[in-house]
Order: C-alpha cells, then sequence, then structure tokens
C-alpha cells in the first residue's frame, strides 16, 4: 500500500529543517514537491533536502520548481520532464512525471503546480491530461497526480481534472481537509488524483501533534497524503 505525498515547499523561504522534519515524520513512499529551489545553488539545495527527507530524487529539473522524490525502496524506471505552453509576464508552468516500481508493480507519479490565474491554469490542466494519457499509455501503468491546484473544489480545473481522475480526498476522507495557509487553513487548494483503476483507502492533511507544531515553520502550505492500493500488473 504505497503512499504518496504532495506538498508546496514556498521554495524552502522558511525552514528548510522543519520541511524536512515534517517530511520524515510522515515517511512517504513518493513526494511530488512544488516550489522547489530552481535559482542559486539549486542542485545542491535539492540533494540536501532529499537527503534530509532520507528520499531520492526522481524526477525535476531546474525550470518551474517541481520535483518528485522517492523512499529508498521504489525504484525509479524512467522520468519525464513537460514544459506547458508559455504566458507572457508568468511564470513558466510544468509537468514533473516519474515512471516508479513500487513491490513489483508500475506507478506514474506526476507533480504540477497550475496558475493563479485561470486562462492559463485552465489550459494547462487540459495539456497535464494529455500528457498524462500518453505516459500511461506508453508505461502501460496508473497515474497519480499531485500539485498546488491554486483553485478549490468545484472550480472549473477541478472539475477538468476529476472528469479524468478521482479527487484522492473525496474518495477516502481523512484527518483535515484545508491545506492553505499553513498557520491557519481556510483552503483546499492542493490534491492529490487518482487513475480510476487506483484505490484509496485515506486521504488527508497529517494532524500529528508535531506536525502541526512544524506545519506553520516549514512553508506556507499544509501537505496532502494519500494512502493507495494499486491494481495488479497486468500478466503478459
Amino acid at each position: 500500500m504505497p503512499t504518496v505525498l504532495s506538498y508546496n515547499l514556498r521554495s524552502l523561504r522558511d525552514d528548510p529543517s522543519a520541511v524536512a522534519r515534517v517530511v520524515r515524520t510522515i515517511a512517504p513512499d513518493v513526494a511530488c514537491l512544488q516550489e522547489v529551489p530552481r535559482f542559486w545553488t539549486w542542485r545542491l539545495q535539492r540533494r540536501r533536502l532529499a537527503n534530509a527527507c532520507g528520499m531520492t530524487i526522481a524526477a525535476g529539473r531546474r525550470a518551474c520548481g517541481l520535483a518528485v522524490f522517492t523512499a529508498p525502496h521504489v525504484r525509479r524506471v524512467t522520468r519525464e520532464f513537460h514544459l506547458l505552453t508559455p504566458d507572457k509576464d508568468l511564470h513558466r508552468r510544468a509537468l514533473a512525471v516519474a515512471v516508479l516500481e513500487i513491490n513489483g508493480t508500475r506507478l506514474i507519479a506526476a507533480s504540477t503546480h497550475l496558475d493563479l490565474k485561470d486562462e492559463p491554469r485552465q489550459r494547462h490542466a487540459q495539456e497535464i491530461l494529455a500528457h498524462l494519457a500518453r505516459a500511461k499509455a506508453r508505461h502501460q501503468a496508473p497515474v497519480v497526480l499531485a500539485g498546488d491546484i491554486n483553485e478549490e473544489p468545484g472550480g472549473p480545473t477541478w472539475t477538468a481534472l476529476t472528469s479524468h481522475f478521482h479527487d484522492a480526498y473525496e474518495r477516502a476522507p481523512t484527518n483535515a481537509e484545508l491545506t492553505f495557509t499553513a498557520r491557519t487553513p481556510t483552503r483546499r487548494i492542493d490534491a492529490i488524483f487518482t487513475d480510476p483503476t487506483i484505490q484509496v483507502t485515506a486521504c488527508g492533511v497529517p494532524t500529528g501533534e508535531s506536525l502541526l507544531a512544524d506545519y506553520p515553520q516549514a512553508t506556507d502550505h499544509r501537505p496532502v497524503l494519500a494512502d493507495l492500493v494499486l491494481p495488479n500488473p497486468q500478466k503478459p
């Protein structure tokens, strides 16, 4: 039963040690991260973060601040990185994809961070769906998409994503729901979406005492964790 985490790190502008404590305490098999450092010493910062979390870097590039980290027992099969169509004067958006093998079963884990503006956010959601459909067909594996959607459930982007995937929290709500801000959360804008063939047994913001103390120190978002049951691999 693998666990997948989605977490916006705010470029580690707060307390990187608190970020690492949060991830180590939750101990996910896969961590889909947004706003990972991407400027000066970005490689060193990512490597240090992965080491501090007890994980390895499975996917991500400098552009757009996305990464997928994995626990030591998870094997990376391959990775992809897709830049989404640009918008003048707006932050460039992308999709980081890691094709993984967990206990003999493949999983495609993808991380993204969508725009605050409606039009590019909706357009990029359609591009992401197309990229993931091709990845699923190419690698013959189910997909998990995690990220900062910058929109709440019921919005047009959220609706487009849930027309192809399940909102993991809606399938199995567990612990807390709201993700932003970390100190006083009032909105659910971070999410994990799963392929319909994946069973979700729990999803939500972990609420352990030490985690609640670290959340405001770590970043401005709270993380989302999903417990999944992957479909049995198809026999040739």
